[in-house]
């Protein structure tokens, strides 16, 4: 039986621990806290799954909260004029669902069933000093902990890189008593608001520890207007500062949360980190390898909310090629392989968030402007969030945005 040591207990290292442990690995997890600990904590994240994602965890049978989460089925973008108007507004339909699970209450209870099931769960905030040991006695390593010490082992892919500073300041706040959405009342949607020039809110629905609620995200342009949550400490005047700001740049999201509490003292969460892409190896000091897993390799900005897709998908496609591999060494170009293969997906994201952090083309405005005549192209846009390979045949390029409009004209 092979052995394999995976450090990190997030989306990708729990859903590839849980899978490998179902086909008959013997797996080590390794977390810096205890499902407790993850449960009663902070917020970690804003994730919206779409379709393919959660058609991962319904492989491997862990989709245990689908009939509980809101069931989303559009996504809009509303554009904000600088007198509260909105001279774009419209909605797409998915054409599979999407859903959001609070990170708590999933990857709480993904690790209580990883130990339930007889996994070996180890709880301790490893240091590569503690890999170059534990490496040793491990048939494969995986870092899927994409913060701290762990990360410098893999170096910054500079061509694959743009970025060296933060695009946006983050600010989430997960809340109770949201108004009913007039515009669609029969259905759940994620709501992308894009403020020109300052920044871009999100609003969605999620399940969180407390049941039902909604998450309002700020993504702000650093040192802009909507930058001002890096010192905000008391959850309740986070709060007061997100519904101040929808007030004054979003009035009709601002008229839904005049009501709203936070769902508990853990349901804020605000920073910023520089879009990376990393090299997929990390070598330790004696020598041994380790294998970079999702964010750790791939870390995007969230404005195109994959980040829960990604490592979804990035540990779907490295469950195939270990289980692919049998019993042959992970070497370096085995690897190397295998990061490349979930790349040829993940390159695709990458470039449309990248794309999506600069200001818009003038064919892209067009393209979001059409959207609010043509329901075709608010449909596409909505589903390339499940697919984002889909923007390489009309996105990017003029011509092809061209064409592609007059094709559903």
């Amino acid at each position: 039986m092979r052995k394999i040591l995976i450090v990190g207990a997030g989306q990708s290292g729990l859903q590839l621990a849980l899978g490998l442990q179902d086909r008959g690995y013997e797996v080590t997890l390794m977390s810096n806290r205890t499902a407790d600990e993850i449960r009663t904590g902070k917020v970690m994240s804003t994730q919206c799954m779409f379709a393919t994602a959660l058609g991962h965890e319904r492989d491997l049978g862990l989709n245990f909260w689908e009939s509980q989460a809101p069931r989303i089925e559009g996504l809009g973008v509303s554009v904000a004029g600088p007198d509260g108007s909105r001279p774009v507004d419209w909605v797409g339909r998915l054409d599979g669902y999407a859903q959001s699970v609070d990170q708590r209450v999933k990857m709480a209870g993904w690790m209580e069933t990883f130990a339930e099931r007889g996994g070996q769960l180890v709880i301790h905030g490893a240091a590569v000093s503690d890999l170059d040991y534990f490496a040793r006695r491990y048939d494969l390593v995986l870092v899927s902990a994409g913060k701290g010490e762990l990360v410098s082992m893999f170096g910054r892919d500079a061509a694959r890189s743009p970025y060296r500073e933060p695009q946006r300041a983050l600010a989430v706040a997960y809340v109770h008593g949201l108004g009913p959405r007039p515009e669609h009342p029969d259905f759940h949607a994620v709501r992308c608001n894009l403020v020109p020039g300052v920044g871009e809110m999100f609003v969605m629905p999620t399940l969180t520890t407390t049941g039902p609620a909604d998450i309002l995200f700020w993504e702000g342009v650093p040192g802009g207007p909507l930058d001002v949550f890096q010192d905000i400490k008391n959850p309740a005047d986070h709060l007061q500062v997100t519904l101040e700001l929808m007030e004054r740049f979003l009035p009709w999201e601002y008229d839904r949360a005049r009501q709203v509490e936070l769902t508990d003292a853990g349901g804020t969460l605000a920073g910023r980190y520089a879009p990376t892409v990393r090299n997929p190896v990390g070598e330790l000091p004696s020598g041994g390898l380790v294998l970079g897993v999702a964010d750790v390799v791939v870390a995007n900005d969230p404005i195109t909310g994959q980040g829960s897709n990604n490592a979804a998908k990035c540990a779907a496609s490295y469950l195939d090629s270990i289980l692919a591999h049998g019993d042959k060494p992970f070497d370096r170009d085995w690897m190397q392989a295998t990061f490349d293969r979930y790349w040829g997906y993940a390159q695709h994201v990458t470039k449309w968030t990248n794309a999506m952090l600069a200001p818009p083309p003038e064919h892209v405005l067009n393209l979001i402007g059409a959207a609010g005549q043509l329901q075709p192209v608010a449909n596409r846009f909505a589903n390339g969030f499940d697919d984002p390979s889909d923007f390489e045949h009309w996105f990017f390029d003029p011509e092809l945005a061209a064409a592609y409009l007059a094709s559903v004209s």
